[in-house]
């Protein structure tokens, strides 16, 4: 066993947190600042441009959410717990897996969007120049794609190992590249044409491609414990079934949570353009927790798959109780003082007032319960390290059910408008961090007889 692996095992966790946890956060929180600052660029546009920005969202971070924080995660504890058994010859062999799955991941989400994506956004209430907009965006997102997938693999293959900084500077590169490029190509400079909300795809593409291209290099280079080795792949089923043992049931969650952002946007759609803009700069705030709490996250997916490797299952739920207090703190400290300063920040991205009621209301509504949001996200992180995904998949439909089912009953039926589809929201997002600290409270991470 390496020195890193014996580290990781045996020190203290609340200080292995936060070491690894910061690099991870700071470059994930600048990459949710990418995201608003084309938000931003967007705005500049018009509404138009704004309200097809919000129709697209969800498919950018459902590629993100899959080729990131599902499969990504999958492999990050697929590859920790082959560090904490000791087995570094199935920790490399699994890293070729890792990237045919993230290849084929990516396409299985092209075929889809080419059979049924643009019946999806009419769904989401787009029509005329939003969803032409929308549809443009979506046929350069999703060819691209595969860069994007490759990314968030190669990426948590790093932090499958402990390495967290290496993979953090490269998301910050990311983000020097994708932003300049972004208000270049969606506004126009220096002679070349403004292509609208096109751009923040083409940038987020070729962003994808660089940083990749680097974090291949390095691995090959033999920087980790593992290498990428120059040897035609044997493919074994047995690591295939490693990675989507996790990945599969984990993959379940972003397209759960995006299905009830899909719900939610076609339920705000109705109360017209202005709306629906409103909840797109709300819902691009909120997610700007999904980046930060990976930050964390990913370090509780390394730490918690490398102590179950290991058999040390007690060490692993008090990384996942410590891991989830840290969580809720942050994201609750997140939520509570964008509620208190929305009338400084949302001016930023629209000057239109019924826009900006429309925002000012979801965060008044949602800003106090991020804590709950983070609460379960870190969680959702650690128990894919553990390899137990039953009961996050089980909260997310709780909250999809909920949050669906709430709105409309308090929209349709009492006529509580938007405010019923935020408060639908917020009692959802408040059950699927308590019933996941529920669960593994109770044992959902020990063998059945520990039980």
């Amino acid at each position: 066993m390496d020195d890193r692996t014996h580290k990781l095992l045996h020190e203290p966790p609340l200080g292995l947190l936060v070491s690894m946890a910061t690099p991870n956060s700071i470059a994930f929180l600048i990459q949710a600042g990418v995201s608003l600052t084309e938000v931003w660029f967007i705005g500049k546009l018009g509404l138009t441009p704004l309200a097809a920005i919000a129709l697209v969202f969800p498919l950018l971070m459902l590629n993100q959410a899959l080729s990131g924080g599902a499969l990504g995660g999958a492999v990050a504890s697929s590859i920790s717990r082959a560090m904490g058994a000791g087995d570094v010859d199935r920790a490399e062999r699994l890293i070729w897996h890792a990237l045919a799955t993230a290849v084929l991941g990516a396409l299985v989400l092209l075929v889809i969007f080419l059979l049924i994506g643009e019946h999806f956004l009419v769904f989401l209430g787009g029509k005329g120049e939003s969803l032409e907009e929308a549809v443009a965006y979506c046929l350069v997102l999703f060819p691209g794609a595969i860069l994007i997938w490759l990314m968030g693999v190669l990426g948590a293959i790093f932090r499958g190992t402990g390495e967290m900084l290496f993979p953090a500077k490269m998301m910050i590169l990311s983000a020097c590249i994708q932003v300049p490029l972004s208000a270049i190509l969606i506004l126009g400079a220096f002679g070349i044409e403004s292509i609208g909300i096109v751009g923040a795809a083409v940038s987020a593409v070729v962003a994808s491609g660089i940083v990749s291209g680097l974090l291949v290099w390095n691995m090959a280079k033999g920087r980790l414990p593992i290498r990428l080795r120059r040897v035609r792949p044997k493919f074994e089923r047995a690591l295939f079934n490693d990675i989507l043992g996790v990945a599969l049931p984990a993959s379940l969650s972003p397209l759960l949570t995006v299905t009830n952002i899909l719900i939610l946007t076609a339920i705000v759609a109705r109360f017209g353009e202005t709306a629906l803009a409103g909840y797109g700069i709300g819902s691009r705030i909120e997610f700007l927790l999904i980046p930060l709490i990976f930050g964390l996250g990913a370090a509780m997916t390394a730490l918690v798959g490398l102590s179950v490797g290991a058999g040390d299952i007690a060490r692993a739920e008090h990384i996942g109780r410590i891991g989830g207090v840290l969580a809720m703190c942050v994201a609750g400290a997140i939520g509570m003082g964008l509620a208190l300063s929305a009338e400084v920040w949302i001016p930023l991205f629209s000057s239109d007032p019924e826009t900006m009621d429309a925002a000012r209301l979801y965060i008044y509504f949602l800003g106090p319960c991020f804590a709950f949001n983070g609460l379960g996200l870190s969680l959702y992180f650690a128990c894919q390290g553990a390899g137990a995904m039953f009961w996050p998949i089980f909260a997310t439909v709780i909250r999809i059910v909920v949050a669906a089912v709430g709105a409309l009953l308090l929209t349709r039926v009492m006529g509580f408008g938007l405010s019923g589809v935020y408060s639908a929201a917020a009692l959802a997002m408040v059950l699927y961090g308590v019933i996941i600290a529920a669960a593994v409270r109770m044992g959902a991470w020990r063998p059945a007889s520990a039980k």
